[in-house]
């Protein structure tokens, strides 16, 4: 532990980061791959037009619900162990892993019963009319089997990045990735298997990143060990992992409740074909994003460590450099989406009318792209010190409590327009609150910062008067 926790207290913090969000954020662009190379071959479908990718586009909020629960206690998990590293506490972190392990299992478990019993009942309260309900089941059911794995593959890359070992977290990811990229077309178009080509594709895929995962613990090269004795239910830990992993599940939450409103609403004002233009949206934006979650991973342990070690400057520091790179990101996707948003859409699918309705949507749609980064960040960066209200109620910002209402408004007064229009409002008005929140918590840290030094100078002058027996 002690070269890492070194790492963590005397690196540059500009190279730190490097060091820990390049691996994740190649490893996030891989992630979505797995989705957006789906929707690629799906979308290419012969003889289907674009309802197969529209009845997987229905499925895309409701896998929202499924990763949340890996967040919840994955995310959960990773903030608290890296501040408990931070504050020198081994053990601590090892129980915290221990029962974030056995929440992981149990969720995934759970989830996965709950939607094979419910399938066709959430399948139509998503918004699947009769014309892609079939691919929209198919498609479900098989993700389903394999959602135990994912839960656990996903959970425990986030304690692999906890402990320190960005590039592992990453080669997880990448594994799956490059397997799901080669099975679809052999499933999809070799095997003829179509839309459930793909979801077996997925589900294999994730199982080899959940034995990758595993063995990595199981082979001793960890830091941290998963000690049977610790991988079990404890209230205290499970509701101390729940505080943080609260905000990013509420997240995904939020976000499957806002694909009910947009589903819904796309079906009224645009037909089945708008909602695979939400799809194809969906998948060049996430391409675009996975940057941005890739730095969050990377500064979630460099904050937390530094925030438990009271280490207040590099807090700032590291906070200062994770929006200063994601807006320039984002400055970038802006500019890259009004120009040429056609290429984007073109390459997900080939429907003429999607595309028509994707590349009008998309440019809507991100409006506020380039303030959107410093957004992101902020909410994570208080999930990163703990304080998990503010980042719950920052991310509901956006998700739910500006953007239902003006799903619900905006399309009864402008149609299919109103409903991409409603997003950069919702993405503005937020990021003005989450301004406003992040002003005063760096006055707090602040603060707080020079009590910690006046601490610290009250200490070494009370060890050399002790030493020296004078009074300084």
């Amino acid at each position: 532990m002690g070269d890492r926790a070194k790492l963590m207290r005397e690196e540059n913090v500009f190279k730190l980061f490097l060091r820990f969000s390049i691996p994740a954020i190649l490893g996030m662009i891989v992630q979505s791959l797995y989705n957006i190379v789906d929707r690629i071959f799906i979308g290419n479908i012969p003889g289907t037009g674009g309802l197969a990718i529209s009845g997987v586009g229905v499925i895309l909020p409701i896998t929202f619900i499924i990763m949340g629960f890996a967040m919840l206690f994955g995310i959960g998990s990773g903030a608290n162990i890296s501040i408990k590293l931070g504050q020198n506490k081994k053990d601590d972190a090892e129980r915290i892993f221990g029962s974030g392990f056995f929440m992981l299992v149990a969720a995934g478990i759970l989830v996965t019963i709950i939607g094979l019993l419910f399938l066709d009942q959430i399948v139509n309260l998503y918004g699947a009319d009769d014309e892609i309900r079939s691919y929209a089941t198919g498609y479900f059911r098989i993700i389903l089997y394999g959602n135990v794995f994912n839960t656990i593959a996903f959970g425990l890359n986030n304690i692999i990045r906890a402990e320190g070992n960005p590039k592992i977290a990453m080669y997880t990811m990448l594994i799956g990735a490059i397997i799901n990229t080669i099975l679809d077309p052999i499933l999809i178009y070799g095997f003829n298997m179509g839309v459930e080509g793909a979801a077996y594709a997925t589900i294999f895929a994730q199982f080899v990143s959940f034995l990758w995962s595993m063995s990595y613990f199981l082979s001793g090269k960890s830091m941290l060990k998963l000690r049977k004795s610790y991988v079990r239910f404890s209230r205290a830990l499970v509701l101390e992992i729940m505080s943080i992993g609260a905000s990013p599940f509420a997240m995904q939450v939020a976000g499957s409740v806002i694909g009910i409103f947009m589903n819904q609403n796309l079906s009224t004002y645009g037909g089945s074909l708008a909602i695979g233009a939400y799809a194809a949206i969906n998948s060049v934006v996430t391409l675009f994003f996975m940057p941005i979650f890739g730095m969050n991973q990377g500064l979630q342990p460099i904050i937390g460590f530094n925030y438990g070690a009271k280490n207040y400057k590099r807090v700032k520091e590291a906070l200062k450099v994770g929006i200063i790179s994601a807006t320039v990101v984002c400055i970038i996707g802006f500019i890259l989406i009004q120009t040429i948003p056609h290429v984007f859409i073109n390459f997900i699918t080939k429907d003429p009318d999607i595309r028509e309705m994707g590349t009008v949507g998309i440019r809507r749609f991100m409006l506020m792209m380039p303030v959107i980064g410093m957004q992101i960040i902020s909410a994570n960066f208080f999930q990163a010190i703990g304080q998990a209200k503010k980042a719950f109620i920052l991310s509901m910002l956006r998700q739910v409590i500006l953007l239902i209402p003006l799903i619900i408004i905006l399309p009864k007064i402008y149609g299919l327009i109103g409903l991409w229009t409603a997003v950069p409002i919702a993405d503005g008005m937020a990021t003005l609150l989450t301004i406003l929140v992040l002003y005063y918590q760096i006055r707090a840290l602040n603060k707080a910062e020079e009590n910690y030094r006046e601490e610290r100078k009250d200490e070494i002058e009370e060890h050399v008067e002790s030493k020296l027996g004078i009074n300084i």
